[in-house]
């Protein structure tokens, strides 16, 4: 008896499994597949389930590759609508409709189809082999498909774009975080005004353009290291304008992913490795930052610094702002241009550029470069013109009205772009010199490039042939005995080169977090699992060997809460590599700079991050083994490790005291611009004191969310500090906290650190507390005294101040991150 019940048990499972299940890669109507089960395309490359993102709890279903490792969702069906258990369903119900069924058949989704359907047999859904998840009616009538609706990866074949028939508009959105699929702030789709372009939004704001399409890629996101593996293609036509692209390389299997910050990846698998590898990432520079230079103006990385240029015959619109490299303001025409019969402009020509916004912009297929031009001039408004494709020598006519945004250079892989100017502006020689002159003019440039080409052959055989035996001697020499000193004196870990290498995928892009004075920052796994941060000297660095041995031997002996901790070292050949515990929040100028990110650093976390740096400081300067003074203290060398708790970085241009000593003086100064206290900027003499001006600066910058090199009071022509005492002497101390923390803050507490910050810049250095002093009148232990006009409150930067300064000094500024 108990034998028959299990056969029939058996029996009714396996017609109940025949009634709900479906075939391998597709549903019939009234067929489903649960929690648990998956469709599986054709050929096994895509497969479609429930899936638990990252940390969460919530059941979405979801697509991904189906033999990579790890599963990496590239479609969410439900992703603003999660199953909260695993009762989830996927059903194509008796309307023809798929719905996504939760607990007591409560409807969580459903596929939108514009049409009514007279439901038959011959409706189905269908997993493809392209990925692409379609509802048809027969055979080939496509009622609904994944393609229409990205997430935040594109696929090969999807289209990025706008169909003009329906009206749908298929943009790409951001996951809101590692655990949500749900839509984030950033999306990327193609602009229809003007010339069509390709844009990455931030909310309603443009982040980045990658471009228009000029035959052969976008003119901001080149996609020359792919075109070898891929085909991409930009479609207008009176129905549709869309991006695509295809795979011909058939080894790999690549996408295109929009992160969580809003920055565009290439992501790709070889048939001989399951392991994600990232291959290109745009958004890796400062000029890729939308209109970073506002109008008229070409951005430029000059190595890692970002430095904008007014276009020829234009001027900046703010100098002042100019000067301190604050570039939004952008440039304006120097010289306005006549117009009508009397026209005297024409056109210089820009290389290697990525074409300005062109949603301001007209086109034309048919025209040539030369028809183009003609227009331009006619037209008093038109600034500039390009050609619309660059293939086969240039065809089409792109043509620009009124300012000029978002231009940058792009070495290799940019194009020519033609900018209207006046005549005078123009560099020629004049037909009208006399024949005398010319021949003059002609002996002295053959000369002179004579001369340089000589110059040039020396300087090439001394880099290739003395150079190279210099600096393997001495260098070198130091290197390993410097390497022996930290094995042998340190007790510090030396890690092995490979390993690093290993544990940063090769120094990827991807890995990347940062960049400072001595190199890039990566983070890296190591074999165990830990994270780390690994510091890579750079070759273009000002820093060094000096530095590198500096930053080993001090903070090596150096142990607090509020300073990083070093884990080890690596010298390998030219490799000089630091290896630090890994922040997982990055550094204090990511929050308190960033519009939204601001919002999550509420007073009391401000507070407790003030706090721990002065511990951290006092530490430095009273406390440890080793007198210490950081010369380099700023926000982006305060680190934040998971709970919030600050930790100071970066020692290599840190100094010890001995015994008594109290002050010291150098003729190179080395620091960022904004945080050198006055004394040190211009007479070269640094001490405790000057670490008190650095941290009173980030103080004033905390609580205020604004950096000291960017801020700028047009209206009484005061930088940070100058604002922050006109607030302060007028009584208004309050106007100068940040408007994310006016609900949330204890107002005495915000006055008492404003009031602190303000004693820490004071203009000479005697009147400024010690760090312990600080400590005591941040909790408010001690009387504060009044305090006196801080150094530089004129509204001038401190490289202005060195002028002052009748010392032959040489001065090392950072640009503030």
């Amino acid at each position: 008896m108990t034998h028959t019940i299990k056969v029939l048990f058996r029996l009714f499972i396996l017609i109940f499994y025949m009634r709900t299940s479906t075939s391998l890669d597709s549903l019939a109507v009234n067929q489903s597949i649960r929690d648990g089960q998956t469709l599986v395309s054709a050929n096994g490359i895509f497969e479609i389930g429930f899936f638990s993102p990252g940390n969460s709890k919530g059941r979405y279903l979801g697509m991904w590759y189906k033999n990579l490792t790890p599963l990496t969702a590239v479609w969410v069906a439900n992703r603003e609508t999660p199953v909260h258990n695993n009762s989830g369903v996927l059903k194509l119900n008796e309307n023809g409709v798929l719905v996504i069924l939760s607990g007591a058949n409560s409807n969580v989704w459903s596929s939108k189809i514009s049409e009514t359907v007279f439901v038959n047999n011959s409706i189905n859904a269908q997993l493809l082999d392209t990925g692409n998840f379609v509802l048809k009616n027969g055979k080939d009538y496509i009622l609904w498909q994944s393609f229409d609706y990205p997430c935040d990866t594109l696929l090969p074949g999807m289209k990025l774009g706008w169909n003009l028939v329906t009206g749908l508009n298929k943009i790409q959105s951001s996951w809101k975080s590692t655990d949500d699929p749900a839509k984030g702030e950033y999306s990327s789709g193609v602009d229809l005004r003007g010339y069509p372009q390709v844009v990455i939004m931030k909310g309603s704001a443009i982040k980045l353009r990658v471009g228009s399409w000029n035959g052969r890629s976008f003119t901001g996101y080149p996609t020359q290291p792919l075109k070898e593996k891929q085909i991409f293609e930009f479609v207008i036509t009176d129905k549709e304008v869309y991006h695509r692209y295809e795979v011909v390389d058939r080894s790999m299997i690549c996408v295109y992913r929009l992160s969580l910050t809003g920055n565009l990846q290439a992501l790709c698998w070889t048939s001989h490795s399951s392991s994600r590898i990232v291959i290109y990432t745009d958004a890796e520079d400062s000029c890729d930052n939308y209109a970073m230079c506002g109008a008229n103006s070409i951005c430029n990385m000059d190595g890692n610094v970002p430095k904008c240029e007014c276009l020829k015959s234009y001027v900046p619109k703010f100098p002042e702002q100019w000067n301190i490299s604050y570039w939004s303001g952008g440039c304006v025409p120097k010289i306005e241009l006549v117009c009508g019969n009397n026209n005297t402009s024409g056109f210089l020509r820009y290389k290697e550029m990525k074409l300005p916004d062109t949603s301001s912009s007209l086109y034309n297929k048919t025209m040539n470069l030369v028809e183009c031009q003609r227009v331009c001039t006619k037209n008093c408004s038109c600034t500039g013109y390009a050609n619309m494709d660059i293939r086969n020598g240039g065809s089409g006519c792109l043509l620009w009205f009124g300012d000029l945004v978002d231009m940058r250079v792009i070495s290799q892989w940019g194009q020519d772009l033609f900018i209207k100017v006046p005549s005078s502006e123009l560099d020629y020689i004049s037909v009208d010199v006399p024949r005398s002159m010319k021949k003059r003019l002609v002996r002295i440039t053959v000369g002179l490039i004579t001369v340089g080409f000589l110059t040039c052959a020396c300087i090439i055989i001394f880099i290739r042939k003395v150079a190279p035996r210099l600096y393997r001697r001495a260098p070198f020499q130091k290197r390993q005995v410097y390497s022996r000193l930290i094995k042998e004196d340190m007790d510090l870990p030396i890690f092995d080169f490979s390993i690093l290498v290993k544990a940063t995928y090769n120094f990827s892009s991807t890995n990347k977090l940062g960049e400072g004075g001595f190199g890039p920052v990566y983070k890296g796994t190591l074999v165990d699992g830990k994270e780390v941060a690994i510091k890579r000297h750079s070759k273009v660095s000002d820093q060094g060997l000096e530095e590198f041995k500096n930053e080993v031997v001090l903070i090596a002996k150096l142990q607090h809460r509020n300073l990083v901790k070093l884990l080890g070292c690596c010298i390998h050949r030219e490799e000089m590599l630091l290896i630090y515990e890994y922040m997982p929040n990055k550094s204090l100028d990511y929050f308190i700079f960033d519009e939204t990110r601001s919002k999550l650093l509420g007073w009391t976390h401000r507070s407790h991050i003030i706090a721990g740096i002065a511990r951290g400081l006092l530490y430095l300067h009273q406390d440890s083994r080793l007198r210490i003074i950081h010369r380099d203290l700023k926000t982006s060398n305060i680190l934040l490790d998971a709970h919030m708790i600050p930790k100071i970085s970066d020692f290599g241009l840190a100094r010890t005291f001995g015994g008594d000593q109290v002050e010291a003086k150098t003729k190179k100064m080395v620091g960022t611009y904004g945080y050198m206290p006055p004394e040190y900027a211009v007479h070269g003499r640094y001490s405790m004191k000057s670490d008190v001006f650095s941290f009173g600066v980030i103080i004033l910058e905390i609580i205020s969310g604004n950096k000291i090199k960017g801020f700028y009071d047009s209206e009484n022509s005061l930088n940070l500090l100058g604002y922050a005492w006109r607030l302060w002497i007028e009584n208004m101390p309050l106007e100068l906290l940040d408007t994310h923390l006016f609900e949330m803050c204890i107002s005495s507490e915000v006055i008492r650190s404003i009031h602190v910050g303000l004693l820490c810049v004071q203009q000479k250095p005697e009147d400024r507390p010690d760090m312990s002093s600080v400590i005591l009148m941040l909790k408010g232990e001690k009387l504060l005294p009044q305090p006196k006009a801080p150094g530089f409150y004129s509204g001038k930067s401190s490289l202005e101040a060195t002028s002052l300064s009748s010392n032959q000094m040489s001065l090392t500024i950072f640009e503030a991150r």
